[in-house]
């Protein structure tokens, strides 16, 4: 970092930096998951009621989904989101809130295949999570299988997009200085 530029990271939370989180910061993150995620299958509820009145507005009833086709939804968009966000920035929005990251052994980006299966596992396994406090390196269960680590990283940007950070602007001159 250049000198004079401002760090993203709290003062506060720099000796955690890079540390594996603990389990109440990633259940506070799931919970944001999760939320986020029941917005997104009620938008698409909202959606499909919205065009079937469009299509048929005499006729119109609120659409009705089995608890089964509810729950499959629901499920799946919870993997692919979790995927997505894992194989990608290594952050969820819910991370994202609680300074996390999801990295694989090496502290780089999951790859994709293993990002499926990590969400797979935490959305069909959701218990393994509670292995974190029995762990001495704050591991759960499925980061345990695939070699992966859930750490505090407050920094915006992933470290392998390799974004070159936009340079802090010198400060402007002093009144004096003008003539």
């Amino acid at each position: 970092m250049t000198a004079g530029a401002i760090s993203p990271i709290p003062k506060e939370a720099r000796p955690f930096q890079g540390q594996r989180a603990g389990l109440v910061t990633r259940l506070i993150a799931n919970t944001v998951d999760g939320v986020v995620v029941a917005l997104v299958a009620l938008g698409i509820w909202a959606g499909a009621a919205v065009t079937r009145f469009l299509l048929h507005p005499r006729s119109f009833t609120i659409p009705k989904a089995s608890l089964l086709l509810q729950t499959t939804v629901v499920l799946f968009l919870l993997v692919v989101y979790l995927c997505v966000g894992w194989a990608t920035t290594g952050r969820t929005y819910g991370a994202h809130v609680m300074g996390l990251r999801v990295v694989n052994f090496r502290g780089g980006r999951l790859r994709p295949l293993t990002a499926l299966v990590r969400s797979a596992f935490c959305v069909f396994f959701p218990i393994g999570l509670f292995w974190v406090p029995a762990s001495r390196s704050n591991r759960s269960l499925q980061d345990t299988v695939l070699r992966s680590s859930v750490i505090y990283d407050w920094n915006r940007r992933a470290p392998w997009l390799h974004v070159p950070e936009v340079p802090v602007a010198p400060s402007a001159p002093d009144a004096e200085t003008f003539e």
